[in-house]
């Protein structure tokens, strides 16, 4: 028969016995039920398409007229740039366009006054000189027929006869262009002078209309690179503006849950941030990020590699406190 101490001994083993055993059980029931697979949650993020300001002149930040959140229209000033090459070279553009004006009127108006009185006076003094050698040669030619003279004065006297023709015909054509000014090639010359000179002129404008940054559409400062006073380059980028209004929903899926998802599909997600606030979205892009985002390797598991997919979504309405960067969870199908 055993003894009192001995039955103590063995309740006791048997107690320690059963509490490792419940604790085995208990730890298998919590795994079980924490590592079980659960279900594929695809999750989202909003996004937003966004545009860059830039310059096509370089220059210096001479004013910020906006700040990081604000909302600007379109046509809204964003920042105005300090260019002192732009107006230098304005300041050449205009004064070479004066110079083409003044050539222009000047091939219009053709000589002054005083160049056509001038030239006028020397065509009447060669006609009288022709009138006078006229008449000598006409006494000379009548006393040669009579054979007073000889042939040499004839000949001399005929020759100063057609000069002074000749000098009285060069002076009425120089009084006459005077009169008429320019030759029709000369002033469309002139004429596109002035025309190369005001595109010149507008060029440099556009430039100034450069260093005034403006808001292409609607949309909030996302992000302001520059600081007032810092210098920037041709091209650089000032700031980017969210368009609020023209919002998507990136998914990245694994190829196997891509059943039900196709372009032109509606679907329904949750919002967290909103209060898990159900939208539902339009399927309108799907395409495959490439080998690199295998999500298996065909080497450890004996099936074939499953790809990851990029499907991007609208939502169908309008969706109140969507903003970008919010996480959108793909409801369960």
């Amino acid at each position: 028969m055993a003894s009192p101490e001995r039955k103590s001994q063995n309740s006791n083993m048997l107690l320690a016995f059963l509490t490792l055993v419940g604790v085995i059980a208990l730890v298998a029931l919590v795994g079980f039920l924490t590592l079980r697979k659960g279900p594929e949650i695809i999750q989202g993020q909003a996004e937003a398409t966004e545009y860059r300001v830039s310059s096509k002149v370089p220059g210096r930040i001479l004013k910020l007229l906006v700040k990081e959140g604000e909302k600007v229209k379109d046509g809204d000033t964003l920042a105005i740039l300090e260019a002192p090459d732009v107006e230098a070279k304005m300041a050449q553009a205009k004064a070479a366009q004066a110079m083409a004006q003044a050539q222009n009127e000047k091939a219009l108006k053709g000589a002054r006054s005083e160049q056509i009185q001038a030239a006028y006076e020397m065509w009447q003094k060669a006609k009288a000189g022709r009138e006078i050698a006229e008449k000598s040669y006409q006494r000379v030619n009548r006393l040669y027929q009579q054979g007073v003279m000889t042939a040499q004065k004839n000949d001399e006297a005929t020759a100063q006869y057609n000069a002074a023709i000749a000098t009285e015909k060069a002076a009425k054509a120089q009084y006459e262009m005077a009169r008429n000014g320019a030759e029709r090639e000369d002033k469309m010359a002139a004429a596109a002078l002035v025309e190369r000179a005001k595109g010149a002129v507008a060029e440099v404008e556009s430039y100034i209309h450069e260093t005034y940054l403006t808001a292409l559409a609607d949309g909030e400062v996302a992000e302001i690179f520059p600081k007032t006073g810092e210098l920037v380059g041709t091209g650089a980028p000032i700031m980017s503006i969210a368009e609020l209004e023209n919002m998507w929903v990136s998914f990245n899926v694994r190829e196997d849950l891509l059943e039900g998802l196709a372009i032109d599909n509606e679907v329904e997600a949750a919002v967290p941030a909103l209060g898990n606030k159900t939208v539902r979205l339009r399927i309108y892009y799907m395409k495959d990020l490439g080998t690199y985002a295998a999500w298996k390797a065909t080497k450890t598991t004996g099936q074939f590699d499953l790809k990851t997919f990029e499907v991007r979504a609208v939502p169908t309405g309008p969706v109140p406190g969507l903003r970008p960067g919010m996480s959108v969870i793909l409801k369960q199908r």
